[in-house]
């Protein structure tokens, strides 16, 4: 990519779209196109195609997705399914028809089987059942990626597709309802911290082990691939090593301040039992991630404490 070249973030928003604006930003790209739902609903065709006609992209980077944890994906399947479904077939096709240069699809660790050897390997797509908790997304996800190899293989487009792990950073959602774990962790035990409450539930029993990797650090990775790799296998972007819940739970509280008690609610769902990414290919490629968990907690925390209260509890729904 040239730094006046024209680059589409899709999802800008959003806490990986976001991030990567950051980081193109950073290193000089100036040209970027940003759209919000309300300017382009990437879920319309027409939509889509008006916006591509008329801004004639080089690059994009296509993060818009409908995300959300546990209890918002079994609660909206349907949805889930389908925004996420619209959204690739029409930024994929549009930027086909069009003429882009080169397409980024970031789609996520949890299109691996449920019981998957650990670490996830690349070639362990398709190789066994979803995680029912989360299949609804990762179905959508799947298709993505195989919409990409499709083009590529049909069309020769250069698409391709980076698989993050569990993220997290400033822009991330806090809701309750609607964020993934470590967020709202975060917002537990502030919430549990500031109103002086003995004890903090978190959903599970704890064992899950779970890989996190900061925002910018997968946005750094984002901009890297596009400009060095150019091929139909999918990338996972982690950081190799994961962690408990439980003793996730410990580490947040502590950095936050929250002295009373962790309490595990067994009867909630716990999810896949590990989820940690083969990061090989990606050190072959010449890429490894630089922000340590405990520094990136903390400076996410930080973020999230400085915001107005009335905006915490909202913040990074849009996506």
């Amino acid at each position: 990519m040239k730094s006046t070249d024209r680059i589409f973030v899709a999802g800008h928003r959003g806490l990986v779209g976001s991030a990567i604006v950051r980081e193109l930003e950073r290193q000089g790209f100036t040209n970027l196109i940003l759209r919000t739902r309300q300017q382009t609903d990437l879920s319309s065709r027409d939509a889509v195609d008006r916006l591509f006609a008329s801004e004639k992209p080089d690059y994009v980077f296509l993060a818009a997705a409908k995300v959300g944890g546990i209890l918002a994906n079994s609660q909206h399947p349907a949805t889930f399914l389908y925004e996420n479904l619209a959204v690739e077939i029409n930024v994929i096709d549009s930027a086909w028809r069009h003429g882009v240069k080169k397409l980024e699809f970031l789609g996520s660790s949890c299109i691996y089987p449920k019981l998957a050897p650990q670490p996830l390997k690349e070639e362990y797509l398709l190789t066994g059942p979803l995680e029912p908790t989360n299949e609804w997304y990762a179905i959508a996800k799947i298709a993505g990626i195989k919409l990409c190899q499709a083009y590529r293989a049909q069309y020769g487009f250069p698409a391709i597709s980076l698989m993050p792990t569990n993220l997290y950073g400033p822009g991330d959602n806090f809701d309750l309802e609607s964020s993934h774990v470590l967020p709202a962790l975060i917002r537990k035990f502030e919430d549990g911290r500031r109103e002086g409450r003995e004890a903090v539930t978190v959903w599970g029993t704890g064992t899950p082990r779970r890989e996190f990797l900061h925002v910018d650090d997968l946005a750094h990775a984002a901009v890297f691939l596009m400009q060095n790799y150019d091929d139909a296998d999918i990338v996972n972007v982690g950081t190799g090593e994961d962690i408990t819940i439980a003793d996730l739970a410990q580490l947040i509280a502590s950095l936050v301040g929250y002295s009373g008690r962790v309490v595990f609610d067994t009867s909630k769902p716990d999810g896949t039992p590990q989820k940690l990414l083969d990061t090989s290919r990606l050190r072959r490629i010449g890429w490894q991630h630089r922000i340590g968990l405990e520094e990136g907690i903390r400076a996410t925390y930080q973020w999230f404490k400085e915001l107005p209260r009335e905006r915490a509890a909202t913040v990074g729904r849009v996506s």
